[in-house]
């Protein structure tokens, strides 16, 4: 039986049939056949696909850096603006090269043939492409419709943008009081082992023409994730979360003022990182399609529900509306539609965001002071939260009796019958459940590693006074 289902990045080059092989001057009637089969193989690639894809990649790149670095900087105190800057701008530098030399192949390859797949292929991939081996200019990888491609370059530097803001958003958990070096390896440690595998087990598979081969283990499950509620945001916000209870709260938490020190810069990094978001969504179509355009609608209408949301609920609740709280609520619609972007309509977009809006502020506000925990700029409330709302109701607003677009078929091209919301919400359910135990077990396990050691905190001495000083001997502002 074929597996239905339908998720964004696929594997790149796959096998490509021959064309333009040496026939043997036999007869002329072969020479003619052998051409016709050449012509109906030849692969297409499209300037207009590969071009909307570079774009979108770059636009992905925009959103950590310098997106969230400012969104982030914006929140903590003026004496630690630097050292979140410093953070997320060298966990994408880290990133970026580890993905190239390792993550590519790791994520988006087989541990085995299709003939002969290990026990491993269904959780994490091989090191066929390490160091990118192998791939050139002329390689291509396929895209969601049958012999469509694009350079699997491409491809490449899509995935690469993804792999680095997934890895930075977790700086927003630890701020102001975690080791710059604890940092950064904890999260080249996350990536390996719960990035990477995440992302192999959610979007590997083997594309339309090998629509029954191996693929990773939630994909396989008809786990529906198109841009990675699950791989980026639940994966990030499960290890925020883990890391700001294993580090423990900043000194004076609860009993001095913490407030943001640079509002304006938070607005402007969450408004770039809602235009980042459009490449994000968008672009994992792979495509310059109607399904592309949707998600780009989708992106646009959730992200307004949602900050509308979370704005009208703290007026509610807290008697005002503050701008923190908007573009606060608009990140939460941007995690909240992830992974529904091209598998719902503009109406279900909508209701998705105010959900998502509405249970991130509630969250925030109401819950998260009275766990005690100081997970600093909610990397959980918002991307954890917002991540397990959005990919739970992608399950009930895919089906095509809510607007959605069901569940496609790429070995036929044409929606599977008999859509069943209460199956579909269960197989989220489980893409969540898997996300957050994964993640959770990784970033534990990993943090013991790192306080064994370089140790976690920075001392209390240099925390007090900021660690733009005593970590990196600077300071954001002179007066």
């Amino acid at each position: 039986m074929k597996r239905r289902t339908a998720i964004t990045p696929l594997i790149p080059a796959l096998a490509l049939p021959l064309v333009g092989l040496a026939v043997p001057a036999m007869a002329q009637e072969a020479t003619d056949t052998a051409a016709a089969v050449a012509e109906t193989v030849a692969p297409i690639v499209d300037k207009g696909d590969a071009t909307w894809m570079m774009v979108s990649a770059i636009l992905v790149m925009a959103m950590s850096i310098p997106g969230l670095a400012l969104f982030y900087g914006g929140l903590v105190r003026a004496k630690n603006m630097l050292s979140v800057l410093m953070q997320v701008f060298t966990i994408f530098c880290v990133m970026a090269l580890l993905w190239v030399m390792f993550g590519y192949s790791l994520a988006f390859t087989g541990a085995g043939s299709a003939e002969d797949a290990t026990w491993l292929t269904p959780f994490i991939g091989g090191f066929s492409k390490a160091f990118l081996s192998g791939v050139d200019a002329s390689s291509l990888a396929e895209t969601f419709t049958q012999n469509v491609f694009v350079p699997e370059y491409v491809f490449i530097t899509f995935q690469l943008a993804f792999a680095c803001i997934a890895s930075a958003l977790i700086v927003g958990a630890t701020v102001e009081r975690m080791k710059f070096s604890a940092m950064l390896i904890f999260v080249v440690i996350w990536f390996f082992f719960s990035y990477l595998p995440m992302a192999h087990m959610v979007w590997w598979w083997g594309g339309p023409s090998a629509y029954d081969g191996p693929a990773g283990y939630l994909f396989g499950h008809g786990d529906l994730d198109f841009a990675g509620g699950t791989v980026i945001h639940i994966n990030a916000g499960i290890a925020g979360l883990v890391a700001a209870i294993m580090v423990g709260p900043r000194l004076g938490y609860g009993k001095e003022l913490m407030a943001p020190h640079n509002l304006p810069f938070t607005f402007i990094g969450g408004c770039l990182l809602w235009i980042g978001w459009f490449g994000f969504n968008a672009g994992s179509n792979m495509e310059a399609t109607g399904v592309a355009a949707m998600a780009l609608l989708n992106t646009v209408v959730a992200t307004a529900a949602a900050a509308l949301a979370w704005a009208f609920g703290e007026w509610l609740f807290r008697g005002h509306p503050s701008l923190l709280g908007g573009i606060s609520g608009a990140i939460a619609g941007l995690v909240g539609i992830t992974p529904a972007a091209g598998f719902v309509g503009p109406m279900g977009a909508i209701v998705i965001g105010l959900a998502a809006g509405f249970l991130c502020m509630w969250f925030v506000v109401s819950i998260k002071a009275k766990l005690g925990i100081d997970e600093s700029l909610d990397v959980f409330g918002i991307h954890g939260i917002g991540g397990i709302v959005g990919a739970i109701l992608t399950g009930v607003f895919a089906s095509p009796s809510l607007g959605g677009s069901g569940v496609f078929d790429y070995s036929t091209g044409a929606v599977a019958e008999g859509y069943s919301i209460a199956s579909q919400v269960m197989t989220q359910t489980m893409g969540v459940i898997v996300a957050v135990v994964w993640s959770a077990v990784v970033s534990f396990v990993a943090l013991l590693i790192v306080k064994a050691v370089v140790g976690l905190r920075v001392p209390a001495n240099d925390e007090r006074q900021g660690l733009d000083t005593t970590t990196h001997g600077e300071n954001a502002y002179n007066s």
